[in-house]
C-alpha cells in the first residue's frame, strides 16, 4: 500500500534512529517535539530554536531539553552541547534562516557521535525560480530565509570536511505518493496561487534538497 509518508522523509529517519538515542532538533518549532516522541517515546529529545515557533506548551513540557537562544548566538548553542554528544541530529528547513549556515551545518556535525545520523533538508536552488505560491513555493516567498538557498554542492562540501558520509541525497525530492496529489492538484493550485495537501506541490516541483548523512568512525 502506497503511504503518504515519504520513505526517506523526517518521520523515516526518526524512526530508523537507534533504541534510546538522543537525538538534537536544530529549529524545532511546529511541535516537531510531539511528532518524534509519538513516534519514538524512547528517544532523549532535545530541542533547540530562537523563539518558540508555532511550539505549544505541550511540545515543550515533552522535549527531555529545550534550549532558547539568538540568531547570533545559534552555531555557539549547539557547540556549547558538547561534541560526540549525540545519536541523531534533525535540521528540517533550518539551514536557509540561519545567520551562519556554513558554522551552524559544522556545529551539527561536531555534536554527533562517530556513527551518528543526521538528517538535513532545505529548498533546493532551483526553488529560487518556481512560481510564487500562499505557503512558500518560490523561495523568496518566505521573507525569513537567507538572500539565497544552501548551494548543494558548498553543503555536500561542508559535510565531508566535518567527516560525514551520505547514505541518502537528493537535490531535489519527489517523493511519489505527494508528487501525484501534486500532480493531480496542480491545475487548481495554480490559479489559486496555493499549495496542494501533504506536501503535494513541493512534491511535483522538486522543492526540498534532502540528505541523510553519516558520521564516520574515529580513525585508530
Amino acid at each position: 500500500m502506497l503511504s503518504l509518508r515519504p520513505k526517506w522523509g523526517k518521520r523515516a529517519f526518526v524512526r530508523r534512529v537507534a533504541k534510546n538515542a538522543k537525538l538534537l532538533d536544530v529549529g524545532c518549532g511546529n511541535n516537531s517535539s510531539l511528532m518524534m516522541k509519538s513516534v519514538r517515546p524512547d528517544i532523549y529529545y532535545v530541542g533547540l530554536d530562537i523563539g518558540d515557533y508555532h511550539e505549544s506548551e505541550t511540545a515543550k513540557s515533552c522535549a527531555d531539553k529545550y534550549i532558547l537562544t539568538t540568531p547570533e548566538e545559534f552555531d555557539a548553542a549547539i557547540n556549547g552541547c558538547g561534541a560526540d554528544t549525540f545519536d541523531a541530529v534533525v535540521s528540517s528547513h533550518n539551514l536557509e534562516h540561519c545567520n551562519k549556515p556554513e558554522s551552524v551545518l559544522l556545529a551539527m556535525c561536531r555534536v554527533l557521535r562517530p556513527g551518528g545520523m543526521l538528517f538535513l533538508s532545505f529548498p533546493s536552488e532551483a526553488s529560487a525560480n518556481f512560481p510564487s505560491r500562499h505557503m512558500t513555493l518560490n523561495y523568496h516567498d518566505d521573507p525569513t530565509h537567507n538572500q539565497s538557498p544552501p548551494v548543494w554542492t558548498d553543503v555536500l562540501a561542508r559535510l565531508d570536511e566535518a567527516g560525514m558520509e551520505i547514505v541518502y541525497a537528493t537535490q531535489r525530492d519527489h517523493p511519489i505518493v505527494p508528487l501525484l496529489i501534486g500532480l493531480v492538484c496542480e491545475p487548481y493550485c495554480a490559479l489559486a496561487k496555493k499549495n496542494a495537501p501533504h506536501g503535494g506541490t513541493w512534491a511535483l516541483y522538486g522543492f526540498q534538497s534532502l540528505i541523510w548523512a553519516r558520521k564516520r568512525q574515529s580513525q585508530a
